[in-house]
């Protein structure tokens, strides 16, 4: 098993149909590099090694994954005290290697660096461009922070300052709440960041350590914050596009 194991292609073949098991040899050919004798080598390999059992479906011959030799293998050598450690080390290691997207955006902003960071960090600012949703923190390192409005029982948003700097930068950790679908994307993060542009300000906000494919729902509304931002600033008034006052 571990010899069949040993070899990337073959590894590759698993993976197919561990994603859509009960292939011909066909479907497989059609999904690797290899000439159809290759994949039947490899097969054969895996076959032998209990890896790969196959069932007659009328003339076709389907290919399934078999995992016990897999799991025979983990209860021989992974006992019940170091199964946590080790499940909770794959579950890193696939996080970390997990794609991942960000999503930057830059508006500039006629006003100081002190005024904008205010705008950023009070609630009752916030409140007025960010959906109607506030956000309530003692502003420190490691401290976490919470989106709430008074029509909502349960903080809309949440999160940790990862670091701040003011009035220049300030990198938080975010997970959405206002919902189960976007509950299940975890965490992100958002940094601002805040340069003085003569009598101006360029604001970047990057948002990171987004899921590839992540509900759009999680980063699409920054445009309409951004601009809300700006509106408060530049004017006084309030943006009143459709659903900036979504939570209002």
């Amino acid at each position: 098993m571990f010899r069949a194991l040993g070899d990337p292609t073959r590894r590759s073949l698993l993976d197919e149909l561990f994603k859509e098991d009960g292939q011909t040899l066909g479907a497989l050919e059609a999904r690797l590099p290899l000439t159809r004798f290759g994949v039947m080598k490899h097969l054969r390999v895996l076959e032998k090694a209990g890896l790969v059992v196959t069932r007659r479906r009328g003339r076709e011959k389907l290919h399934f994954l078999n995992p016990i030799p897999i799991r025979l293998v983990h209860d021989r050598w992974v006992s019940k005290y170091a199964e946590p450690w080790t499940a909770a080390l794959s579950e890193l290691k696939h996080k970390l290697e997990a794609k991942t997207m960000e999503k930057v955006f830059e508006i500039y902003i006629k006003t100081t660096p002190e005024r904008l960071w205010e705008a950023i960090t009070d609630d009752e600012q916030r409140r007025i461009y960010s959906f109607g949703v506030g956000v309530k923190s003692d502003w420190k390192p490691g401290s976490s922070y919470v989106g709430v409005t008074p029509k909502f029982p349960t903080p809309i948003v949440e999160g940790e300052i990862l670091e701040i700097d003011p009035p220049r930068r300030l990198v938080q950790s975010f997970r959405a709440l206002w919902s189960d679908d976007v509950k299940s994307e975890g965490t992100s993060r958002v940094t601002w960041e805040i340069e003085q542009v003569g009598d101006s300000c360029c604001l970047t906000v990057t948002h990171d350590q987004l899921r590839e494919g992540a509900n759009a729902e999680i980063y699409g509304g920054w445009p309409q914050i951004l601009s809300g931002l700006k509106t408060l600033l530049e004017t006084g008034q309030t943006l009143t596009t459709y659903g900036s006052q979504r939570f209002a």
